[in-house]
């Protein structure tokens, strides 16, 4: 690996850094400016903060400071409160996206703007983030420590960080509206208000991004055509890396997450929390840092991410595509990838998707390892009312705690139905309750297509000798509750598994989701070892297995199948129906 002092690179980043000072000079910011102890901080000093208002141009605003409240956010962690004296500024107050803003006194570089002091006061504050715990996550990004205990504020503290309000691009207003509570149970504020000047298709721009401190900087989270990003302020440039934001984004500790041009469109004032809206721009670096008093990253390449491809396919005409590529991040990763698809559906035009679309999907893992899964839902609306268990089943396929992998791409087709798949069930019937061995029963279904006719299917069933004098029942259900049943519960617990191989044969092991299973089953415990079950194992072998490794191993009471068959598939029924059998000589 080629150290910075070698980069070939080394002489065009020089003449960029040069060409920001020259900049900066011309403006009157400091640049390169030193840094001011807190100790050397008095009540009265006047300073200059620099913050882009509209465009990507830092401008200029006064303050005063008024002190120093010491170990505000916690030992060490101090709070730099000042006065916010320039009329502009003094009317909106701090604004979310000002995070970061550099705050310079005497020439020297005192803090970053950070936190919201009250609201609704009658003269406006700040607080400011000391130099010094900057230059500590700035630190940190370049020795790369281990990542400790990230401490954040309380929701009730009078101190609120300015966090940058992460803005939604190629989402529609309602599934924007749809995801909000889930991307808020994250930490995410984000909003639909908000754009991107890139999407999948775009060449990467050759002409260099010049940032410089005060400039606005967005953190992504989802870039191409579906973007999320937050935008914020840079607070200090080193040569390649940057600090922002003077506070946590997420507090993820280390991180690896695009580090983006940003241009704001405006500022709307409000006594609430004024806030920047923004375009999130090219990808033009990774942050790798997300601490307490700061983020922090380097200029150069993004990040590697998970790529996703929506293809949404239509009865009439070509197809459409969505492409974007989204952070590795076990929390976030799944949510963003059902935002995109969710885009797909919902937002479509395509009445062809009224009546009901499966949705197949590919999940590509480093050495061709692969997981494939497919999906009925009865309409936009009967996703809408399934997205819980779609997000659900996507996090299963897409989280991994047993290898350092993240999926390289994940592609998804949605194809739609000539008919709505739900049907409704007129009849479940056992020929006979009690059979001799080796005799057949019928098992007979009727059923009602939606809006349509009446339909019937007879099924034979052999009666096997070996079932004589076992407590046995004859179920039809869902493969997903027949799953559940039969002692595979709907989440797997990491301990029960020991390797990645072991975690993708879980997940390709359910049964299909479309359709209806009936199957003959007896009650009976089963002894798992990572979630292959063996039923009535002799005591003495669990006790050995159990000895060995207690969270690997499980004996649960369930259903254990001795005959199955898949019913009815393309279509979509909930009935659960249990019937006893009884098996003679």
């Amino acid at each position: 690996m080629l150290s910075v002092a070698s980069h070939p690179m080394r002489p065009f980043l020089g003449f960029i850094a040069l060409l920001g000072a020259l900049v900066g000079a011309a403006l009157g910011q400091p640049t390169d400016a030193p840094a001011l102890p807190l100790d050397e901080l008095k009540p009265g000093m006047t300073g200059t903060v620099w913050t882009v208002f509209q465009g990507t141009e830092p401008e200029p605003f006064a303050v005063e400071v008024t002190g120093v409240l010491r170990n505000a956010l916690g030992p060490g962690k101090s709070l730099i409160v000042c006065r916010l004296t320039d009329p502009r500024v003094q009317q909106m107050g701090a604004v979310a996206g000002m995070s970061g803003s550099p705050l310079y006194i005497e020439g020297r570089l005192a803090g970053a703007l950070s936190y919201q002091i009250q609201r609704f006061e009658t003269v406006r504050y700040a607080g400011f983030t000391p130099a010094a715990d900057l230059a500590e996550v700035g630190d940190r990004a370049v020795n790369g420590p281990p990542a400790d205990l990230i401490a954040t504020t309380a929701t009730e503290s009078p101190f609120k960080t300015l966090q940058p309000v992460f803005t939604l691009g190629g989402l529609s207003p309602a599934v924007a509206d749809l995801f909000a509570p889930r991307f808020a149970a994250l930490g995410l504020n984000a909003s639909a208000l908000g754009g991107s000047t890139q999407s999948a298709s775009d060449v990467p721009s050759a002409v260099p991004v010049v940032l410089r401190p005060g400039s606005a900087v967005g953190v992504a989270l989802a870039t191409g055509d579906i973007t999320l990003a937050g935008t914020g302020t840079v607070s200090t440039v080193n040569g390649r890396q940057i600090t922002a934001f003077g506070h946590p984004m997420l507090s993820l500790g280390d991180v690896a997450l695009p580090m983006c041009a940003a241009e704001i469109v405006a500022i709307l004032p409000s006594q609430m929390q004024s806030v920047k809206i923004a375009n999130t721009g090219a990808v033009i670096g990774t942050i790798n840092q997300d601490r307490l008093s700061a983020v922090s990253g380097t200029l150069g390449a993004g990040p590697a991410m998970t790529e996703v491809e929506v293809t949404v396919n239509t009865q009439r005409g070509a197809g459409r595509k969505l492409r974007f590529s989204v952070v590795r991040q076990q929390q976030l990763t799944p949510a963003l990838v059902a935002a995109g698809v969710s885009q797909a559906i919902l937002g479509s035009n395509d009445a062809g998707l009224a009546n009901g679309f499966r949705v197949s999907s590919n999940v590509s893992f480093p050495a061709d390892q692969r997981l494939s899964f497919h999906t009925l839902y009865s309409g936009p609306q009967g996703f809408a009312q399934g997205l819980n268990d779609f997000v659900q089943g996507l996090s299963a396929n897409l989280q991994n705690p047993y290898a350092k992998t993240f999926p390289d791409h994940v592609a998804f087709t949605v194809e739609p139905l000539d008919d709505n798949p739900t049907v409704t069930l007129d009849q479940f019937q056992l020929s006979r309750t009690t059979a001799q061995a080796g005799e057949t029963l019928q098992v007979t279904l009727a059923w009602r297509n939606w809006q349509g006719d009446a339909r019937r299917e007879t099924v034979e069933l052999p009666v096997d000798p070996a079932w004589v004098g076992k407590q046995l029942e004859v179920i039809l259900a869902p493969g997903r509750v027949l799953d559940e049943l039969t002692g595979r519960p709907r989440v797997i617990p990491a301990a029960e598994l020991r390797s990645f191989e072991a975690y993708l044969a879980a997940m390709r092991d359910d049964r299909p989701t479309d359709g209806v299973c009936i199957a003959v089953v007896e009650k009976t415990s089963l002894f798992s070892d990572q979630t292959v079950a063996t039923p009535e194992t002799p005591g003495s072998i669990e006790r050995i297995a159990r000895a060995s490794d207690e969270s690997r191993f499980r004996r649960r009471d369930a259903l254990l199948p001795l005959w199955e068959r898949h019913l009815l598939p393309g279509k979509l029924l909930t009935a659960i129906i249990r019937r006893p059998l009884n098996v003679v000589e």
